[in-house]
């Protein structure tokens, strides 16, 4: 293997290892977006589409020279010479093998890179999401404490209006009982009224009776006087 397969090679194993680092379940979002803000990949941001985009572009080259090692191998060409001449066939299937291990080698490297760098973005918006989740989930249950707070609060008021409403209404029903005492009263005291009108009408009746009978009787007494003094100048 050389050098360029060799380095691809280790790093299709750095692919591997991350990729199941990153697949820990017991690991959750937020810890791993709090290890991505870490300082030094904030110093690394600026070079990570850069490096991320080489790379590609890299995996790219060696995996369509893979391809192309092994349509050259593969072809009708070497397996005639390798059927004809029994001494290079174990040589063309080695490089058949090789360029096809070349070509596996390069391919996932380039499949795995794609899927760490979608991991990782997948883990920073399940963290946002769970913070976001997490603030809605604070508003809602502040929500849900105020209209609590709120129908407690409504609950108290309305226990207040029926109390002070069946105090109001004992109270209107205290103030008719005596209203109607009072009327009842008042009916009493105008009765009465008329009564005493009717006997003060009675006694002026009987006191004019009294005054024309007391002049009658003084007229008649005067009428007496009148005649005994006429006798006694007769006599």
């Amino acid at each position: 293997m050389t050098l360029q397969w060799t380095a691809v090679a280790f790093f299709l194993y750095a692919e591997i290892a991350v990729n199941l680092i990153l697949c820990i379940p017991f690991i959750s979002a937020r810890r791993w977006r709090s290890v991505f803000n870490w300082r030094i990949w904030n110093w690394l941001s600026p070079y990570w589409n850069k490096c991320f985009f080489t790379m590609i572009m890299v995996l790219i080259v060696l995996f369509l020279d893979a391809v192309r090692e092994v349509q050259k191998y593969s072809g009708p060409e070497p397996m005639h010479d390798a059927m004809v001449n029994p001494n290079l066939f174990d040589n063309v299937h080695m490089k058949l093998f090789r360029a096809q291990r070349n070509l596996y080698i390069s391919g996932f490297s380039l499949f795995l890179w794609l899927i760490m760098r979608r991991i990782v973005t997948l883990l920073n918006q399940v963290a946002v999401t769970v913070e976001n989740s997490a603030g809605l989930q604070a508003q809602m249950d502040s929500a849900v404490k105020a209209t609590k707070q709120h129908q407690d609060d409504n609950l108290t008021l309305k226990q207040a209006l029926l109390v002070e409403e069946k105090a109001m209404s004992a109270k209107n029903q205290q103030l008719k009982l005596e209203a109607e005492t009072l009327a009842d009263q008042v009916k009493a005291a105008e009765g009465a009224v008329h009564k005493s009108h009717a006997e003060v009408e009675a006694m002026r009746r009987q006191a004019k009776g009294l005054a024309q009978e007391y002049d009658r009787l003084l007229s008649e007494h005067h009428q007496l006087q009148n005649l005994q003094n006429v006798d006694k100048k007769d006599q």
